[in-house]
């Protein structure tokens, strides 16, 4: 039994009705981080610059233009069938968010602007894959910090 599909987002009610929205798309087969693994800090540092030069190269190829803020859906396609923990690779997110920064979409991956990332469960992808959907929102008004 496969679990049902739950669409990332509605768009068409609530704070996100009518906005604008991207999606990133990283390469499949990309090697992921999972935070159940235990590496080495060397070859995570490597895994974690790779993840995050990919999120920039895929963000710069969707045309994501700059925003004040916005809201961050990470989907995760697994290379199998079978029972997935999105959260799980929540580093594998974290550094491709990185990237979306990195390509100058966000100023900061702070909570000022951005909310997220809110990883789901999407369809197999042969050798898995992460895409982001990137939906903006409007910036925040002026906080006593």
């Amino acid at each position: 039994m496969t679990a049902p599909h739950m669409p990332a987002a509605d768009l068409t009610t609530g704070p996100a009705a009518g906005a604008r929205t991207w999606t990133i798309t990283l390469p499949a087969g990309l090697p992921l981080l999972n935070a159940n693994n235990r590496l080495h800090h060397a070859p995570k540092a490597r895994l974690t610059a790779a993840i995050r030069a990919a999120g920039k190269q895929a963000t710069e190829a969707a045309g994501v233009p700059k925003l004040a803020r916005a809201h961050v859906f990470g989907i995760l396609h697994p290379a199998t069938r079978g029972r997935r923990d999105p959260a799980n690779w929540y580093p594998s997110f974290k550094a491709a968010i990185d990237g979306l920064v990195d390509a100058g979409v966000l100023v900061d991956d702070d909570d000022t602007h951005l909310v997220g990332p809110d990883m789901r469960l999407g369809d197999v992808v042969r050798g898995g894959q992460l895409r982001l959907l990137v939906i903006e929102l409007p910036a925040l008004e002026a906080v006593d910090r």
